[in-house]
């Protein structure tokens, strides 16, 4: 018997947003976008994910108000994190510490940096330079010890550098 593709029996709020976030590849796409990737080819060759499946991945998101398709010239689109979107930061940030801490035995490849008074957010998201809880919007993410050097697209190199979240990052340009 095949497996469900939704929780309609369920009565949980998890339950609900696993139905817009509980697909493969989802929480990465997510991750990229607050990464500032918009543009789908440059999501697509970050990720190694198929078009197909990428092009089902972000109408989904945007069916559920995740992300908000924008023309940035004609026939061209990006996708940006709406307020929803933004909103699952913390469930990001905390999955993303999780990682670090159980499946990173050499450290973290990523290290967020409260961009107001330059600290290094602690995994449970807080500033202990400033004590400030800060939003994506007030983080810069900085290469870690363990950052990886071996994937080489044109995403993975601008992401070696640091830069502010959720600012656009156009490696492709096209």
């Amino acid at each position: 018997m095949a497996l469900g593709k939704d929780y309609a029996g369920q009565d949980c709020s998890l339950a609900r947003a696993l139905e817009d976030v509980g697909e493969r590849w989802t929480l990465l796409v997510l991750r990229d976008c607050f990464f500032g990737v918009r543009r789908f080819t440059d999501l697509q060759a970050h990720l190694d994910i198929s078009r197909a499946v990428l092009t089902a991945r972000l109408a989904d998101l945007v069916a559920a108000g995740l992300l908000e398709r924008r023309e940035y010239r004609p026939g061209r689109h990006e996708y940006l994190l709406t307020e929803q979107g933004r909103a699952l930061w913390p469930a990001v940030f905390a999955l993303v510490q999780w990682g670090e801490r159980f499946r990173a035995p050499n450290g973290p490849r990523r290290l967020f940096v409260h961009a107001t008074c330059g600290a290094t957010v602690d995994p449970t998201g807080a500033c202990p330079g400033c004590g400030a809880h800060p939003g994506p919007e007030d983080l810069e993410i900085h290469p870690g010890p363990a950052a990886s050097t071996r994937r080489d697209d044109a995403v993975s190199l601008v992401l070696r550098a640091p830069h502010r979240l959720l600012e656009p990052i156009t490696p492709g340009a096209g």
